[in-house]
């Protein structure tokens, strides 16, 4: 239960980050990537994503209890948190696909690490892997078309 709240949290302190986010001009301006989901999927796939890494990281938790452990936990944490901020507050895009790309790799390593000790209940990783990389590619959209946009346009 604590760390359904915590990673709850995490999502509510995402949305707080994002300043208005989907519904800013800046973003509804954006070329975004044909494949990119309707609005209401991101509320259905990251409540999907949250209960299924956390009941993940409880077993993990139960399993084998570490500090290491738990500092990961933390690094996704502010990995997550942190990607609303950059991308939606800052409009630093480029930034927002780093930050993706590392919580990839982290949900990764997950992933692989612990698979011998986690052996069925490493499937209810999989979800949040997969968003990261359908994420990650409608980020490394719009940098793309925003990089190539404004390289055509100078010219």
């Amino acid at each position: 239960m604590f760390l359904l709240v915590l990673n709850f949290g995490a999502l509510g302190i995402g949305i707080l980050l994002m300043n208005n986010g989907p519904q800013d001009s800046w973003y509804t301006a954006l070329n975004k990537a044909p494949w990119t989901p309707p609005g209401w999927f991101f509320g259905v796939a990251w409540t999907t994503i949250m209960i299924a890494f956390s009941i993940y990281m409880a077993y993990l938790i139960q399993a084998k209890s570490t500090a290491n452990i738990w500092l990961l936990f933390f690094v996704q944490f502010i990995l997550n948190t942190s990607w609303n901020y950059v991308f939606f507050n800052q409009h630093l895009v480029l930034v927002g696909l780093l930050v993706i790309v590392l919580l990839t790799l982290l949900v990764g390593y997950f992933l692989l690490k612990f698979r011998n000790l986690m052996k069925q209940k490493t499937w209810l990783m999989l979800p949040y892997f997969i968003w990261l990389i359908v994420a990650g590619s409608l980020n490394a959209y719009v940098y793309l078309t925003t990089k190539f946009s404004n390289e055509f346009q100078q010219q």
